[in-house]
């Protein structure tokens, strides 16, 4: 038997071999236009698409500085723009989206079934259909060129997907909770703020995380309602080192490019496991 079972476990290291061979493969595919963009970062502007190579022959630190210095300042204020505007968006939707779920999920209140629904229609709206009519009510209460438009709706609950996340998360936490703690004479807000808060942390992580990455590499917002060059995030900063007259300074630009990632990095790193848990756990309970 021992014989047997030796002689099938080496019969197996071939797969397994392959199979860690591809996974290899395909982590490298996936890697190169980071190593590419590293690469990129360090060489002379002449030798960026010249040179195919992912070692650069000729190595020039000075883009960082130019990138830093950017073509219209301290890049530092671009991306002090985009952490605040982040930050507020995650608190916006952490508090407003679990206070909406927790609202769909345990209370009853007339048309709350249509309402959900109308709610979940509003995820396979495009933010196109929508973006007229927002940007006249955005000018007419002079919020243009401030990050009000961007920020003040995110303490609205408009951002459907998190809503119906964390409803799928409530939806597992058991009612026997609510209901002792109603016998102890809590009322809804105290029970959200005493049960169902502490329980949705996994959810709430989950929203925290894609909040920032998605409000962190937005483009087409802020460049609707951000005109000042003081107030424009990392990616419109990008975008100025792009001249119109075709003649652009990609090496600063790319040193850049690779900078801004590396937020991204850290918060995907930092709340890796507490991400996958909320995922997990919100995709099992229905």
């Amino acid at each position: 038997m021992a014989i047997g079972t030796n002689l099938s476990e080496q019969g197996f290291r071939p797969r397994r071999l392959m199979v860690h061979l591809g996974l290899i493969a395909g982590a490298f595919v996936m890697l190169y236009p980071l190593l590419w963009l590293f690469s990129a970062s360090l060489k002379p502007s002449h030798l960026i698409f010249s040179d195919p190579s992912a070692i650069p022959t000729e190595i020039r630190l000075e883009n960082y500085v130019e990138g830093w210095d950017g073509p219209a300042g301290s890049f530092g204020r671009f991306f002090l723009n985009s952490f605040v505007i982040a930050t507020l968006a995650v608190i916006g939707n952490v508090m407003a989206c679990s206070f909406v779920a927790y609202a769909f999920a345990r209370l009853d209140f007339a048309f709350r079934r249509t309402l959900f629904a109308l709610m979940l229609g509003t995820i396979m709206l495009p933010l196109h259909a929508t973006l007229i009519p927002q940007y006249v009510l955005f000018n007419n209460l002079g919020w243009v060129n401030t990050i009000l438009p961007i920020v003040v709706p995110r303490f609205l609950a408009v951002d459907a997907f998190f809503i119906f996340l964390m409803v799928q998360f409530i939806r597992g936490i058991p009612r026997e909770l609510d209901e002792a703690a109603a016998i102890d004479g809590a009322g809804p807000i105290r029970i959200y703020f005493a049960i169902i808060l502490p329980l949705l942390s996994p959810a709430l992580v989950t929203t925290a995380v894609f909040s920032f990455l998605w409000t962190y590499e937005d483009f087409l917002t802020p460049l609707v309602y951000l005109t000042s060059l003081e107030n424009y995030t990392v990616p419109l900063g990008l975008r100025l080192f792009m001249a119109s007259t075709g003649v652009s300074a990609w090496g600063p630009m790319l040193a850049m490019s690779l900078l801004s990632l590396v937020p991204m990095f850290i918060v995907f790193f930092v709340f890796q496991r507490r991400l996958i848990e909320g995922i997990a756990t919100t995709g099992l309970k229905g």
